[in-house]
Protein backbone atom coordinates (compact mmCIF):
# COMPACT_ATOMS: atom_id res chain seq x y z
CA UNK A 1 0.00 0.00 0.00
CA UNK A 2 1.77 3.31 1.14
CA UNK A 3 5.07 2.83 1.86
CA UNK A 4 4.67 4.45 5.37
CA UNK A 5 7.95 1.63 6.90
CA UNK A 6 10.50 5.05 6.81
CA UNK A 7 9.32 8.28 8.59
CA UNK A 8 10.69 11.58 7.11
CA UNK A 9 14.69 10.96 8.62
CA UNK A 10 14.85 7.54 7.15
CA UNK A 11 14.74 5.22 9.65
CA UNK A 12 12.65 2.22 10.09
CA UNK A 13 9.26 3.15 12.24
CA UNK A 14 8.16 0.94 14.93
CA UNK A 15 5.90 -2.44 13.51
CA UNK A 16 2.89 -1.03 15.78
CA UNK A 17 2.87 2.43 14.91
CA UNK A 18 3.67 1.22 11.29
CA UNK A 19 0.06 -0.84 11.27
CA UNK A 20 -1.46 1.79 12.85
CA UNK A 21 -0.51 4.51 9.76
CA UNK A 22 -1.63 1.68 7.09
CA UNK A 23 -5.30 1.40 8.99
CA UNK A 24 -5.86 5.30 8.42
CA UNK A 25 -4.29 5.31 5.01
CA UNK A 26 -6.50 2.71 3.88
CA UNK A 27 -9.39 4.59 5.24
CA UNK A 28 -8.35 7.69 3.69
CA UNK A 29 -7.53 5.61 -0.03
CA UNK A 30 -10.85 4.64 0.30
CA UNK A 31 -12.76 8.11 0.53
CA UNK A 32 -10.19 9.77 -1.80
CA UNK A 33 -11.09 7.30 -4.78
CA UNK A 34 -14.60 7.08 -4.33
CA UNK A 35 -14.64 11.12 -4.69
CA UNK A 36 -11.77 11.47 -7.13
CA UNK A 37 -11.90 8.49 -9.10
CA UNK A 38 -8.34 8.21 -10.57
CA UNK A 39 -7.00 5.79 -12.73
CA UNK A 40 -5.68 3.03 -10.77
CA UNK A 41 -2.81 0.47 -11.99
CA UNK A 42 -1.88 -2.41 -10.05
CA UNK A 43 -0.98 -6.47 -9.70
CA UNK A 44 -2.20 -9.31 -8.25
CA UNK A 45 0.02 -12.33 -7.96
CA UNK A 46 -1.31 -16.54 -8.24
CA UNK A 47 2.21 -17.44 -6.05
CA UNK A 48 2.18 -21.42 -6.24
CA UNK A 49 4.76 -23.38 -3.91
CA UNK A 50 6.04 -26.70 -5.30
CA UNK A 51 2.48 -28.44 -4.24
CA UNK A 52 0.45 -26.74 -6.31
CA UNK A 53 -1.02 -24.79 -3.36
CA UNK A 54 -1.73 -21.26 -3.81
CA UNK A 55 -0.55 -18.46 -1.00
CA UNK A 56 -2.97 -16.35 0.55
CA UNK A 57 -2.41 -13.35 2.98
CA UNK A 58 -4.51 -11.40 5.80
CA UNK A 59 -3.43 -7.55 5.51
CA UNK A 60 -2.78 -5.66 8.84
CA UNK A 61 -5.65 -3.06 7.67
CA UNK A 62 -9.05 -3.86 5.58
CA UNK A 63 -11.97 -6.46 6.41
CA UNK A 64 -9.09 -9.03 7.37
CA UNK A 65 -10.58 -11.31 4.65
CA UNK A 66 -7.84 -13.70 3.12
CA UNK A 67 -6.70 -11.97 0.07
CA UNK A 68 -4.13 -13.15 -2.83
CA UNK A 69 -0.92 -10.70 -2.30
CA UNK A 70 -0.51 -7.56 -4.75
CA UNK A 71 0.10 -3.94 -5.28
CA UNK A 72 0.34 -0.54 -7.14
CA UNK A 73 2.55 0.14 -9.78
CA UNK A 74 4.45 2.96 -9.57
CA UNK A 75 4.70 5.33 -12.19
CA UNK A 76 6.84 4.51 -15.01
CA UNK A 77 7.35 0.75 -13.11
CA UNK A 78 6.40 -2.23 -15.79
CA UNK A 79 3.72 -4.53 -14.04
CA UNK A 80 6.27 -7.75 -14.42
CA UNK A 81 8.91 -5.16 -11.99
CA UNK A 82 6.09 -4.09 -9.78
CA UNK A 83 5.26 -7.74 -9.09
CA UNK A 84 8.45 -9.22 -7.86
CA UNK A 85 8.82 -5.21 -6.14
CA UNK A 86 5.88 -5.84 -4.47
CA UNK A 87 6.28 -9.56 -3.08
CA UNK A 88 9.79 -8.82 -1.88
CA UNK A 89 8.61 -5.93 -0.09
CA UNK A 90 5.74 -7.77 1.72
CA UNK A 91 6.61 -11.23 1.53
CA UNK A 92 10.45 -11.43 1.09
CA UNK A 93 10.11 -13.94 -1.44
CA UNK A 94 11.49 -13.91 -5.07
CA UNK A 95 9.56 -15.47 -8.02
CA UNK A 96 10.55 -17.99 -10.42
CA UNK A 97 8.39 -18.27 -14.07
CA UNK A 98 6.22 -14.91 -13.39
CA UNK A 99 4.08 -14.75 -16.02
CA UNK A 100 1.12 -12.53 -16.65
CA UNK A 101 -2.00 -14.37 -17.23
CA UNK A 102 -4.30 -11.85 -17.65
CA UNK A 103 -5.15 -7.99 -17.75
CA UNK A 104 -8.58 -6.88 -16.46
CA UNK A 105 -10.75 -3.70 -15.54
CA UNK A 106 -12.00 -4.06 -12.19
CA UNK A 107 -13.70 -1.87 -9.89
CA UNK A 108 -12.30 -1.12 -6.86
CA UNK A 109 -13.30 1.35 -3.98
CA UNK A 110 -16.03 3.02 -6.11
CA UNK A 111 -13.26 3.96 -9.60
CA UNK A 112 -11.84 1.60 -12.07
CA UNK A 113 -9.00 -0.57 -11.23
CA UNK A 114 -6.65 -2.31 -14.19
CA UNK A 115 -5.56 -5.23 -12.81
CA UNK A 116 -2.21 -7.67 -14.44
CA UNK A 117 -2.59 -10.94 -12.52
CA UNK A 118 0.25 -12.68 -12.82
CA UNK A 119 1.36 -16.61 -11.76
CA UNK A 120 4.85 -17.88 -10.63
CA UNK A 121 6.17 -19.91 -8.10
CA UNK A 122 8.25 -18.49 -5.03
CA UNK A 123 11.93 -19.39 -4.71
CA UNK A 124 12.77 -20.11 -1.05
CA UNK A 125 10.58 -19.63 2.20
CA UNK A 126 7.92 -17.08 2.68
CA UNK A 127 9.06 -14.46 5.51
CA UNK A 128 6.09 -11.56 5.65
CA UNK A 129 6.83 -8.25 6.76
CA UNK A 130 4.33 -8.13 10.07
CA UNK A 131 3.87 -4.75 9.12
CA UNK A 132 1.39 -4.89 6.07
CA UNK A 133 1.18 -8.83 6.17
CA UNK A 134 -0.66 -9.95 9.59
CA UNK A 135 -0.96 -13.85 8.54
CA UNK A 136 -0.30 -15.97 5.20
CA UNK A 137 -0.74 -19.93 4.75
CA UNK A 138 -0.53 -21.99 1.70
CA UNK A 139 -3.98 -23.80 0.63
CA UNK A 140 -4.80 -26.35 -1.87
CA UNK A 141 -6.67 -24.57 -4.64
CA UNK A 142 -9.62 -26.98 -4.01
CA UNK A 143 -9.94 -25.99 -0.34
CA UNK A 144 -9.79 -21.86 0.02
CA UNK A 145 -10.40 -20.43 3.35
CA UNK A 146 -13.31 -18.29 4.08
CA UNK A 147 -13.94 -15.52 4.28
CA UNK A 148 -11.91 -14.22 1.13
CA UNK A 149 -12.28 -10.95 -0.47
CA UNK A 150 -14.73 -11.32 -3.47
CA UNK A 151 -11.46 -9.77 -6.24
CA UNK A 152 -9.37 -12.73 -4.29
CA UNK A 153 -11.91 -14.82 -5.57
CA UNK A 154 -12.28 -13.34 -9.30
CA UNK A 155 -8.74 -13.50 -9.74
CA UNK A 156 -8.76 -17.06 -8.35
CA UNK A 157 -11.05 -18.32 -10.71
CA UNK A 158 -9.16 -16.53 -13.66
CA UNK A 159 -6.61 -18.25 -12.95
CA UNK A 160 -7.92 -21.56 -13.03
CA UNK A 161 -9.39 -20.54 -16.97
CA UNK A 162 -6.48 -19.69 -17.93
CA UNK A 163 -4.23 -22.20 -16.74
CA UNK A 164 -6.55 -25.33 -16.98
CA UNK A 165 -5.28 -28.20 -19.19
CA UNK A 166 -6.87 -28.28 -21.98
Amino acid sequence: MLRLIEDLAGRVLPAPLHRAGLRVAYRIRRIYRRVAKPDLNGVAVIVLNDAGQVLLVRHTYGSGDWAVPGGGIDKGERPEDAARREMREELKVDLIDLREIACTQEHLAGTTHTAHIFAARVDGAVSPDRREIAEHAFFPLAGLPEPMLPLSKSRLRLYRERTAPD
